[in-house]
């Protein structure tokens, strides 16, 4: 069979996904095999309920691993791509894990939190525009585009609250999810947005069996980096890693060592013992990371050492 007979297109559709399946059942048989492809998110979400469906192995891999594992590649072709993606998967298949789709609601919670972060950004650009604006000279024109910034800026941050209303009330419909929910945000410096991410990336904490893993996952783990006995550096966090994790994480440590007795204490102290301050709040971000896992593991609110003794 020619090689280059193997490769088509199929379109991101549940009439797309049907046609893929009768194609693959050409060559062999669907069930006695898996399908592996990239996680891109929303995107591939469809392709994963649609395998589920029909009780077929799939394995929803990260992009990253599987580019990293190609060595140097000239060129990007969806046809590449496909042979690299198949390469990794044959290649390893004995260690991969199957996926499972996220529940509905974890969906749901997702998109709302996407949306919510779109219409974040687009309100910081208008009242950075508006701050721009507002250092010019007074004119007729610029008070009218002042005026209309700031309708915009009063428009979005109403849509903001509206979604966060409809975060909270879907939680509030799945049992397990508000128990979660409500068990994170006994912690200082975790929120409604943090919580809610925490919930989404963990598929409600059934996607990684520690906080460690998860913190690797993040990129907030350090890691060692050493070579016989010449190269010897000091632990670093890797810079792969989930960005929108890694910000939420250090906005909710600098909160915490704020408004947290303990963890200000704990922060202090790595500072005085020498570490950077950015080491130090990494250490605080991954104390924060251990003490969710841990609420949630125990099923108890989280209670301080003063707390505890009072």
């Amino acid at each position: 069979m020619h090689r280059r007979s193997l490769h088509r297109v199929f379109s991101n559709t549940p009439k797309g996904f049907k046609a893929l399946l009768l194609w693959i059942d050409k060559y062999l048989e669907v069930q006695s095999c898996f399908i592996c492809f990239e996680d891109t998110g929303h995107y591939s979400t469809n392709l994963g309920i649609y395998l589920s469906e029909f009780s077929i192995d799939y394995v929803e891999e990260n992009p990253l691993a599987i580019k990293r594992s190609t060595g140097i590649v000239r060129g990007k072709t969806d046809r590449l791509d496909a042979a690299m993606i198949a390469r990794y998967a044959w290649l390893h298949k004995e260690e991969l894990v199957l996926s499972t789709p996220k529940g509905q609601n974890i969906q749901e919670l997702g998109r709302l939190l996407s949306f919510r972060e779109q219409l974040v950004r687009d309100r910081t650009g208008k009242m950075s525009g508006l701050k721009e604006m507002q250092s010019l000279l007074n004119s007729p024109s610029t008070d009218t585009c002042c005026k209309i910034i700031k309708k915009t800026v009063h428009y979005l941050t109403r849509q903001i609250e509206a979604l966060e209303a409809r975060i909270k009330l879907l939680i509030a419909q799945e049992e397990s999810l508000k128990r979660n929910y409500e068990l994170l945000n006994s912690l200082k410096g975790v929120g409604l947005v943090l919580s809610c991410e925490l919930l989404y990336h963990t598929n409600n904490f059934k996607r990684f069996k520690g906080w460690r893993q998860f913190s690797s996952y993040c990129g907030v783990a350090p890691f060692e980096h050493s070579s016989g006995t010449s190269i010897r550096r000091k632990n670093r966090i890797h810079h792969i890693g989930d960005r929108k994790m890694k910000t939420l994480l250090t906005l909710a440590s600098v909160s915490a060592i704020q408004c947290d007795k303990e963890l200000k204490y704990y922060y202090r102290k790595k500072v005085a013992e020498g570490k950077p301050k950015m080491v130090a709040l990494n250490n605080v971000r991954n104390k924060i990371l251990s003490r969710a896992f841990a609420v949630v593991k125990r099923g108890t609110p989280y209670v301080s050492m003063q707390e505890f003794a009072a």
